[in-house]
C-alpha cells in the first residue's frame, strides 16, 4: 500500500496537469479569430425583428428577401415570408393540380361517361349510362300516376256535372241514404207533413253511381258530409236536427221562404183546417 506522502504527491500532480490543460485551452479560445458576420448578423436581425414586432409587421430572421404577396405563408420555416416561400407555394399548387388531374383521369378510366344512343336518351340532353332499365320503371310509374290523375279529374268533372243537373231538377233537394234513420226522419217531415211545390228531388247517395263523389263534393260546397243534407236553391239548410228544430218552432216555412223566394210554395198538411203559405 502506498504511503500517505506518495498519495499526496500523486494528487498534487494530477491537479497541476488539469489546471495546465484548462489554462492553455482558454488561451486558445481567446486567440482564435471570431467571425464578426455571425454575431453581428444575428444581433442585427434580432433587433430588426423586435422593432418590426412593435410596429405590427412581419418578423424577418432570414431568407433571400421579402415578397409583396400577403397571402403567402412561411413554408420553409426560416422565420420570414420571402421568395423561397413564393417558389414553394407555386410548386405545391402545381403538385396539387397534377394530383387532381391524375385522380380525374383514374376515375374516368374506371367508369367512363358514355352517352346513350339517341333511341335510349330520356328527355333532352340526358347522357348518363345505364338508363334503359330505370327509364322503363319511371315511365311506368309516371304513366300510372298520370292515369290516376286523369281518372280523378274525370270523376270530379262527372260529379260536378251530375250535381248541377240534380240541383236543376227542383229548388229543394234532399241528399239521403236509404238505410239512414236520420234521413228517413227528415224526409218524413218534409214530404209527409208539408206540401212543397215543386216536389223536392231526393237523391239516395248509396244507390247513385257517383254517390261517394257527390258526397265529397257536397262536403266541399256545403261543409257537411253527413246525410241528410237539405239544400234550397243550392244553399244548405242543414240536416235532420235542423229540420226537426225548425218544424218544432213553426219556422220551417219561413226559413224556406227566405231562401227560396217565389220559386217554391209550401204549406202544412192538416185534417180539416189547412194552413197554406206560399213561398
Amino acid at each position: 500500500m502506498p504511503s500517505p506522502r506518495r498519495m499526496r504527491f500523486f494528487m498534487v500532480t494530477v491537479l497541476a496537469v488539469v489546471v495546465t490543460i484548462l489554462f492553455f485551452t482558454s488561451k486558445m479560445r481567446q486567440s482564435a479569430p471570431r467571425d464578426p458576420r455571425t454575431l453581428n448578423s444575428f444581433f442585427g436581425k434580432t433587433v430588426n425583428g423586435l422593432d418590426q414586432r412593435h410596429r405590427g409587421e412581419q418578423i424577418v430572421i432570414g431568407g433571400k428577401g421579402l415578397t409583396k404577396d400577403d397571402s403567402l405563408k412561411d413554408h420553409d420555416g426560416d422565420g420570414s415570408v420571402d421568395e423561397d416561400d413564393e417558389q414553394l407555394a407555386q410548386q405545391m399548387a402545381e403538385r396539387l393540380r397534377a394530383a387532381e388531374q391524375q385522380a380525374k383521369d383514374l376515375a374516368n378510366a374506371k367508369s367512363p361517361l358514355k352517352p346513350d344512343a339517341p333511341s335510349e336518351v330520356i328527355g333532352v340532353g340526358s347522357s348518363a349510362g345505364g338508363q334503359k332499365k330505370g327509364k322503363s320503371r319511371i315511365s311506368k310509374q309516371d304513366t300510372e300516376d298520370d292515369e290516376d290523375d286523369e281518372e280523378d279529374a274525370h270523376e270530379n268533372s262527372e260529379a260536378e256535372t251530375a250535381l248541377y243537373e240534380i240541383l236543376e231538377r227542383s229548388p229543394v233537394t234532399i241528399f239521403s241514404k236509404t238505410y239512414c234513420p236520420y234521413s228517413k226522419k227528415a224526409k218524413g217531415v218534409l214530404l209527409e207533413k208539408y206540401i212543397i211545390e215543386p216536389t223536392p228531388y231526393v237523391v239516395e247517395l248509396d244507390e247513385h253511381p257517383l254517390g261517394s263523389q257527390l258526397q265529397e263534393l257536397l262536403k266541399e260546397k256545403t261543409g257537411r258530409r253527413t246525410v241528410p243534407n237539405i239544400l234550397v236553391r243550392g244553399k244548405p239548410v242543414g240536416g235532420s236536427d235542423e229540420i226537426a228544430e225548425l218544424d218544432l218552432r213553426k219556422t220551417l216555412i219561413d226559413k224556406f221562404k227566405s231562401m227560396g223566394g217565389k220559386k217554391i210554395s209550401m204549406k202544412e198538411r192538416f185534417t180539416g183546417n189547412t194552413k197554406d203559405k206560399a213561398v
